[in-house]
């Protein structure tokens, strides 16, 4: 009788271990769902805006994946203790939780009165998201800058514009094409280093001001204003083309189009753009 709860106790001990075991094992499991959820949820958020694992923007992703799953698990830690819940409540919380990664894309569109408190416990996942769309607008702009030489003239980057035009075309479905306006910005490139082409080519005023004036870029401002310097009017002209292929590289980005091949002036076709307004100039 002296020993008689002595193998009570003993099981009821081994029993709790076998319990915390599978807390333990559980806690585990929501963490690594976490951080599966939370990439998940955090390319959804991204969907459109670029590479949410570039080379400027990976490490704040990676950290917002971190954070988000340790405090999945630690949340599984404190209901565990707290209110001794079953594994399988605890693992539905490292699936549910990282989704307020795309709460603000899930609520686009809805008014929303947020508290002083709510903004408070989501400021360091806001100064984190910033941070990783910072990296993302980087890693955007570089690769579109290496799309893109800035040595290359007029002739050539209408060349260049009509072939990722094309890609685009071939790649994008009707609905993005209408979207980033490719056919409508490569009528505006065309219509300006036109223009521009003439200038460099050392065509006649009168010729210039006609061609300008038929053209469809003749009604904005900024170009009627350098009438009076053709010089002048020939950059801006560059400039704004350039601005526009850059354009439809970004639509390429982040369309996820990333294998787009840099247009190469020795391998490119010698397509000549529709309606050509001046002569290309001449290179020896």
């Amino acid at each position: 009788m002296l020993f008689s709860g002595a193998p009570l106790r003993a099981g009821a001990s081994m029993e709790k271990r076998m319990s915390w075991k599978a807390v333990a094992l559980a806690v585990a499991l929501t963490f690594i769902l976490a951080c599966a959820s939370a990439t998940f949820f955090l390319q959804v958020r991204c969907t459109g805006k670029g590479r949410t694992f570039g080379p400027s923007s990976w490490r704040w992703a990676v950290m917002i994946i971190g954070v988000t799953s340790v405090l999945s698990a630690g949340g599984a830690v404190v209901l565990a203790v707290l209110g001794r819940l079953v594994p399988a409540v605890i693992l539905s919380l490292g699936i549910a939780a990282p989704g307020t990664l795309c709460l603000d894309k899930i609520k686009e569109g809805i008014p929303e009165r947020r508290s002083t408190s709510t903004a408070a416990a989501t400021l360091w996942l806001s100064w984190m998201l910033l941070r990783l769309h910072e990296g993302m607008a980087e890693d955007k702009r570089e690769w579109c800058e290496r799309h893109i030489d800035h040595a290359w003239h007029a002739d050539v980057l209408i060349l260049a514009a009509h072939f990722y035009h094309d890609y685009l075309n071939e790649h994008l479905s009707d609905e993005d094409r209408k979207r980033f306006r490719i056919h409508i910005l490569l009528q505006d490139i065309e219509a300006r280093l036109d223009i521009a082409r003439m200038i460099d080519a050392h065509a006649a005023r009168s010729k210039v001001i006609a061609a300008f004036n038929k053209s469809r870029v003749s009604k904005e401002v900024r170009y009627q204003r350098n009438l009076d310097d053709l010089s002048r009017l020939c950059a801006r002209l560059e400039y704004d083309a350039r601005r526009d292929l850059e354009r439809l590289l970004a639509a390429a980005y982040v369309s996820g189009l990333y294998r787009l091949a840099r247009y190469n002036p020795v391998r490119g076709l010698p397509r000549a753009p529709a309606e050509q307004s001046g002569s290309p100039r001449w290179h020896p």
